[in-house]
């Protein structure tokens, strides 16, 4: 699976990138370079930090399932327990 980014986030992530060569690593880079890099870490890294999230959520997804039993549970065949309780206060 390819990660896309919009062309919004594309230009910010380059800006970031250059931001960050020319803070960190004392020496600029130009537009094509840093849109290359992205491209590099997309396709290289992205995988492994889209895996990791999928997993997050599919973690979570299966605690929140797990305890759907717990929220939701009704007990069954209450209506004559209800009806006898109800009687048994009214003496």
């Amino acid at each position: 699976m390819t990660i896309e980014l919009s062309k919004e986030a594309r230009q910010e992530a380059i800006a970031s990138l250059q931001k960050y060569f020319k803070e960190n690593m004392e020496e600029e880079i130009g537009n094509l370079a840093a849109g290359a890099l992205l491209g590099f870490i997309l396709e290289e890294i992205g995988p492994c930090l889209y895996n990791k999230g999928v997993a997050d959520a599919q973690e979570r997804m299966l605690m929140r399932i797990s305890e759907l039993d717990s929220e939701v549970f009704e007990p069954e065949f209450q209506y004559w327990r209800k009806l006898d309780r109800q009687r048994s206060g009214r003496k």
